[in-house]
């Protein structure tokens, strides 16, 4: 057996079972059995629970009350603020009485439109939707400012108390819904009938594996990834695109793009006239793009240093040699744009200087305030998704559904259930929410590896973590750096993104803010209505601005960022040249984009 295989061997035991305990020689009869049915049943369980751990939510909340059980003082506030939320009910009703058109005593918060309807000011559902905002407000009182809890346990039992109260919102309930109640009149009931069939639609759907309703009228290949191009190179975990060109001359510095694997790269190439691919192409850049395999359970073993070799520094090395230009503009999304700051990372540290600039979209290489998603990622939810990842080697993207839908309850589950299931319409689909339900898998060893190494450790941000056995720092990293980040963003906020700022010793780090939200802030063409970004250059000896300040100051624009983009991407370009061949000698065409990888399910 060669020393690689022996290496294989030994971290496939350790995947499967924990090691037994350093004190003993030997385990005791039956460690590993016994381990494996805890694996087994958990792996069952998280099949129940959308992937969330159970045991993580019950031992906050017995937290919770324990210490508000300890909080004479707090219970007393909380009685006080439940008397005067009365009160101010009793005197909004008296008010309403007499005066239908009365001042609510509680507004809605700005994000919240499920009571913005004229039929929700009418009596009674103007009373009923002020009471349970008002009971809202309270419970947020109850579960925050509780002495002893920790802040990350406090935003945990916040958030969850919420959804819990968002389901029963008297929105989600027909006999309280205006809106229900009046479309069930003028219908005689067939808008319930029709939601029926869409309840049993989804379910059979769902169940069978089948994607939503409507995506089979978008097709990968047809209207969806169809910017010409070329698969240039190919591994077990990539394929690498070429685009073709559509200009007489390019800039000399190619654009490799590495996307995030948790989906599929094409939201980077949605469909004409959405697609950032093509506006760069049309703007006179070669452009690479990675496209990752989906895995199955005989890659369970590969893990980030994998993605990383396998993936841009493979990729690298097949761009330099076709283009023949030393220089390649870096950019990443999301995940990608993580691993592409680890790969630059290391690069700095070796001395290999082929990157001319780093991109990042919506990226975070600071995990400590990753937002909502950080309330699903503690040890007992990482050891419980693995739990779940044990017994078929990867974890399925519908698996990882549960806590993606949680983070915008109101806007992926609930309106959706009054919309389509209450009022019995379908909303139609479009390219976007069908790339979306195109659902990808990760390998075992990856997703452990990130989730422990960057989420729970922050390994990346602190300088431990390693490439190729060393450590290696995002300060490293000295080629100029673009950061965009969105607004409404529940996967990496905007906040966390600006913290490349504090990371990096780089010449110039420019921060891009665009309005919208993780995916849709992205997917922003030119003739995009209502958006709007802000753009400002922070250099090598100026001071730091927070985030806060920088939004303050920095210049606001109308329309797309996608040029204001291509205009810094030219700037840090050196001139034109002819258009590379497509592939080459070594490196020869193997089919046309989008290529095999992105089509398999």
């Amino acid at each position: 057996m060669t020393e690689e295989s022996r290496t294989k061997s030994r971290g496939a035991e350790d995947l499967s079972c924990p090691p037994p305990p350093a004190e003993q020689e030997r385990p005791n009869p039956g460690f590993y059995s016994t381990h494996a049915l805890d694996r087994a049943f958990k792996a069952n369980l998280a099949r129940m629970t959308a992937g969330i751990t159970p045991a993580g939510l019950a031992s906050v909340y017995v937290e919770w009350l324990a210490h508000l059980a300890l909080s004479p003082g707090k219970q007393v506030e909380l009685g006080e603020k439940a008397l005067r939320k009365s009160l101010r009910l009793g005197d909004y009703v008296s008010r309403v009485a007499s005066d239908p058109a009365a001042s609510p005593c509680i507004q809605p918060m700005a994000q919240d439109k499920r009571f913005a309807g004229e039929a929700w000011q009418q009596w009674p559902y103007n009373v009923i939707y002020q009471s349970f905002l008002l009971t809202q407000q309270w419970w947020h009182n109850a579960t925050t400012g509780v002495e002893g809890l920790s802040p990350q346990r406090e935003h945990v039992v916040n958030f969850v108390t919420r959804q819990l109260l968002d389901h029963w919102s008297p929105s989600n309930v027909p006999w309280l819904n205006p809106e229900v109640t009046a479309a069930t009149l003028q219908s005689g009931g067939m808008n319930l009938v029709d939601g029926w069939q869409n309840v049993l639609e989804d379910w059979e759907r769902n169940i069978s594996g089948k994607p939503p309703t409507g995506v089979e009228l978008f097709r990968v290949g047809e209207n969806l990834a169809v910017t010409p191009g070329k698969v240039v190179y190919r591994n077990r975990l990539i394929e690498l695109i070429q685009y073709s060109p559509t200009t007489p001359q390019v800039h000399a510095e190619p654009v490799l793009i590495v996307p995030a694997w948790i989906m599929k790269y094409y939201v980077l190439d949605l469909a004409p006239g959405q697609s950032l691919v093509e506006y760069l192409v049309d703007q006179g850049h070669t452009v690479f793009m990675i496209s990752w395999r989906n895995p199955g359970s005989e890659d369970r073993d590969l893990g980030m240093e994998d993605y990383r070799r396998l993936g841009p520094m493979a990729a690298l090395d097949v761009v330099t040699t076709i283009t023949g230009q030393p220089k390649v503009h870096g950019l990443g999304y999301c995940l990608g744009g993580t691993l592409l700051s680890i790969a630059a990372a290391g690069m700095a540290r070796d001395g290999d200087e082929r990157l001319a600039s780093l991109t990042t979209l919506a990226t975070q290489v600071d995990f400590t305030e990753a937002g909502e998603l950080m309330l699903f990622i503690g040890e007992s939810q990482v050891s419980y998704l693995e739990n779940m990842m044990w017994d078929q080697g990867y974890l399925d993207g519908y698996q990882m559904a549960g806590a993606f839908q949680i983070l915008r309850s109101n806007d992926l589950i609930w309106s959706r259930m009054v919309h389509d299931y209450l009022l019995g319409k379908r909303q139609p689909m479009n390219a976007l929410m069908a790339w979306n339900a195109d659902i990808t898998r990760m390998p075992y060893r990856m997703h452990s590896d990130y989730l422990r190494t960057l989420f729970l450790n922050n390994d990346l941000a602190s300088g431990r973590y390693q490439v190729d056995h060393r450590p290696i720092a995002i300060q490293d990293i000295r080629v100029p750096v673009l950061a965009v980040g969105t607004t409404k963003d529940h996967v990496a906020p905007w906040e966390s993104v600006y913290k490349i700022h504090l990371l990096t010793d780089a010449d110039e780090v420019t921060f891009l803010l665009t309005s919208g939200g993780h995916n849709a802030g992205i997917v922003s063409e030119p003739e995009h209505p209502h958006r709007r970004f802000q753009m400002r250059t922070q250099r090598q000896g100026e001071p730091y601005l927070d985030p806060e300040t920088w939004q303050q100051i920095a210049p606001e624009h109308e329309g797309s960022w996608w040029p204001a983009f291509q205009r810094w991407l030219d700037s840090h370009s050196s001139g034109k040249c002819s258009p590379p061949p497509m592939g080459s000698e070594r490196f020869p065409a193997l089919e046309d984009a989008p290529g095999s990888y992105v089509r398999q399910s």
